[in-house]
């Protein structure tokens, strides 16, 4: 099964790649269907560092759903200006635990008058359930692309340290 998405959100690529690799705006985009909470001992981090993250779904923030893990990684080799976030993990237990493939990317690049160009390819595998998660899949999917188009306006880019400086001074 493959989903994709291809948007044109209005903010920064720079505000894009800080927020895709934000675990709290991933919260924000799955609400209200999902929410996430850590099987961490730290929690949830501020940004997704490569390596594997166990996680628990909550079904409308409220019912567990199930486990999974997300293992983040970022691929090197890509043309100028683009960078991407992939998403190798899956779930281990619940209803989403039906997908034995989960490949999931999200790339930003820059568009000429200083917007983002926002990518997003879904391949996931679940057999013979692949008719029947399709169409759940392709429309939680186009609501995540709602959000993100929702969101973005809101989202900027501080280097680090700027913000710290500007309080401090």
């Amino acid at each position: 099964m493959r989903v994709l998405l291809k948007l044109e959100l209005d903010c920064t690529a720079d505000a894009a790649w800080r927020a895709i690799r934000s675990p709290a705006v991933l919260r924000e985009v799955v609400a209200p269907w999902l929410d996430l909470t850590s099987l961490e001992p730290g929690g949830l981090p501020t940004v997704w560092p490569e390596g594997s993250h166990r996680l628990r779904a909550l079904a409308f923030r409220r019912f567990p759903a199930g486990d999974e893990h997300v293992d983040v990684s970022y691929p090197g080799g890509l043309p100028a200006g683009v960078r991407m976030l992939r998403d190798s993990g899956g779930a281990t237990s619940g209803p989403l635990a039906m997908f034995d493939r989960w490949d999931h990317r999200m790339a930003v690049s820059p568009l000429p008058d200083g917007r983002t160009l926002y990518r997003d390819q879904l391949l996931a595998h679940a057999g013979a359930l692949d008719l029947v998660a399709w169409y759940p899949t392709w429309a939680f999917w186009q609501w995540r692309g709602a959000r993100l188009k929702q969101l973005a306006p809101g989202w900027s880019f501080d280097p680090p340290g700027t913000a710290d400086e500007r309080a401090a001074a």
